[in-house]
């Protein structure tokens, strides 16, 4: 449907018997974006895929695709997904498989494409069972891509990918992104969804605590780390500021609420090999967010 959102979910509550997985979640992703969920296991994350793609019936709620409910829009080849779980049919070649998936959509992406977006070149004659995590992960994305979708859905996509598989892999991500595909991604990898979302959307406890840019939602996070290598012996704990130590060998952590007056103080005391000084990452503003709600919850509960 022209001008609809990519994804539009609103007031999602999951139930798994006695327990509410996700609870009256809203979320909504305009076309062309890339965007990451995070959050910690259990926190809802997969359930919100299961009901975007209707491998559930929430208890309340509702979610559209492109204007439509999850099932006309998996029917009419809106969306591909790459599960956390997602599996190949045995006893078959790469082709094979290939070939069914993309004779189930009425309009198929070019095959020779395919090969080369999804890079699985030279694959297509290999038998499942011999391909490797990476390949197979890489498989699963060309069977995910195999109707063209605008939208794409991956859970925890790079899980059993390489370092260099990963790099590879995001550098299709935002070719696909650049040439106007939505990417909705979870993943345990925060510094991916660092370096390519557009927007982080930060699930806790089966809601949104968080959502932004990854600066946004860096900035729920004051203050700033620096490191530099000192004696065992010099004293740190007292300097002005200080909220933390941390010692790994020679180098020296420590976490402060004004960098400023810690730097100053560290000057006056002496030099500064190897010094550093970063804001809060995106993994530092997660912990911190999820630790801040867990905390709100468990105090709620008593």
């Amino acid at each position: 449907m022209p001008g609809s959102p990519a994804l539009d979910v609103s007031g999602l509550t999951v139930r798994y018997g006695d327990t509410v997985a996700v609870h009256d979640l809203d979320l909504t992703i305009p076309t062309g974006q890339t965007v990451a969920l995070l959050g910690a296991n259990g926190a809802g994350k997969s359930s919100v895929v299961n009901a975007v793609l209707g491998l559930l019936n929430p208890a309340a709620g509702s979610v559209r695709l492109l204007g439509r409910t999850p099932q006309d829009a998996v029917r009419a080849g809106c969306v591909g997904a790459m599960l956390q779980h997602g599996g190949l049919p045995s006893e078959a070649r790469v082709g094979e498989v290939l070939g069914l998936v993309r004779r189930s959509f009425p309009t198929a992406w070019p095959l020779d494409d395919l090969v080369v977006t999804a890079g699985i070149d030279g694959l297509l004659d290999r038998p499942v069972e011999a391909l490797s995590g990476g390949q197979r992960q890489r498989v699963l994305l060309a069977l995910a891509l195999a109707g063209a979708p605008p939208l794409l859905l991956l859970d925890e996509p790079t899980s059993a990918m390489d370092v260099e598989g990963r790099r590879a892999f995001w550098t299709t991500m935002r070719g696909l992104a650049g040439s106007g595909h939505t990417v909705v991604f979870a993943t345990h990898h925060l510094e991916e969804a660092d370096a390519v979302a557009d927007r982080v959307v930060v699930v806790a406890h089966g809601r949104v605590v968080a959502d932004g840019s990854t600066a946004q939602v860096k900035a729920h996070v004051a203050g700033r780390t620096i490191s530099f290598t000192a004696a065992p012996d010099r004293g740190l704990d007292c300097l002005p500021a200080v909220t933390g130590v941390t010692r790994q060998g020679a180098t020296v952590t420590l976490a402060t609420a004004d960098a400023d007056a810690t730097l100053r103080a560290l000057l006056a005391d002496g030099g500064l090999p190897d010094l550093e000084v970063r804001g809060a990452t995106l993994e530092d503003a997660v912990l911190s967010l999820i630790s801040t709600v867990t905390h709100q919850t468990i105090g709620a509960a008593r």
